[in-house]
């Protein structure tokens, strides 16, 4: 009977502390959107840096992980169409492939693991050392001038990122196609910019990004704010940040698809 209460008392701390949880999270994230402004009008000297950091400094993953995605779809993608004798749509099936799910949601996981973590390491590390603190006591509200620019930073280049993946996706799968098995390059080209629409492709494709660089973006500041300030409180921070977003990032590519594919019906 201890066990089972036991087991029943630990139940209800997690749901209470995961509630608990939630709810600061919301109120952080309001507390961010109202602290933006400086982010804003400081635009070059504080976001433009976390865009560097977040963005720039992930283009060789982002890139090198595309042209690999690019070139196994091709392969793939010929081996199966080749079946049916539809080889020259490979160029849809990887663009259409890319542009819709492999673009924003691997690029997204990557972001987190890239970005993300170094995000929540940063801030961890600034609590950790009460240089936070010493902000507030100085007068400087660390949300504005912390948390904000680097949530921006993340949100504004998390779609960036995904639409160099998915080009350097294609240009893997037009490498692979074309110029090594063979497939006809006009055929490839031609189906794909017919297949591929704007609206519903490469406009859904940008949303995705979007709204997955503002939830990874989110979970990044908000584990490193809300971090234990120790190592081991950073380093489960920093692996609440890689699961979260992972978890969020599925979760919402199957809700955001929900919808998109109903507008398509």
């Amino acid at each position: 009977m201890k066990v089972v209460r036991d087991s029943v008392a630990r139940l209800g701390a997690w749901a209470i502390n995961s509630v608990w949880r939630l709810g600061f999270a919301a109120r952080f994230f309001f507390g961010v959107l109202i602290y933006s402004g400086q982010s804003f009008r400081r635009f070059r000297s504080l976001t433009m840096r976390e865009i560097y950091m977040s963005g720039v400094l992930s283009l060789l993953i982002i890139t090198v992980s595309g042209l690999f995605v690019g070139l196994v779809l091709g392969l793939q993608g010929f081996e199966t169409l080749q079946r049916f004798g539809s080889s020259d749509a490979l160029g849809t099936l990887v663009a259409l492939s890319l542009v819709r799910e492999l673009g924003p949601v691997v690029a997204g996981l990557l972001f987190a693991s890239r970005a993300g973590t170094a995000v929540t390491a940063e801030i961890g590390l600034m609590k950790t050392t009460e240089q936070l603190k010493a902000m507030d006591m100085m007068a400087v509200n660390p949300v504005a001038r912390v948390v904000a620019p680097r949530f921006w930073g993340g949100v504004f280049a998390m779609p960036l990122l995904a639409a160099l993946f998915s080009a350097m996706g294609v240009f893997g799968g037009w490498l692979i196609g074309v110029v090594l098995i063979g497939v006809d390059g006009g055929s490839f080209w031609s189906q794909m910019q017919a297949a591929v629409d704007f609206r519903y492709d490469i406009v859904n494709g940008v949303i995705k990004s979007f709204v997955f660089g503002v939830a990874v973006s989110l979970i990044a500041v908000f584990e490193g704010w809300d971090c234990v300030p120790t190592a081991e409180g950073i380093s489960r921070a920093i692996t609440r940040t890689v699961v979260s977003s992972a978890l969020a990032i599925l979760a919402l590519d199957f809700v955001l698809t929900s919808f998109m594919f109903r507008e398509l019906s």
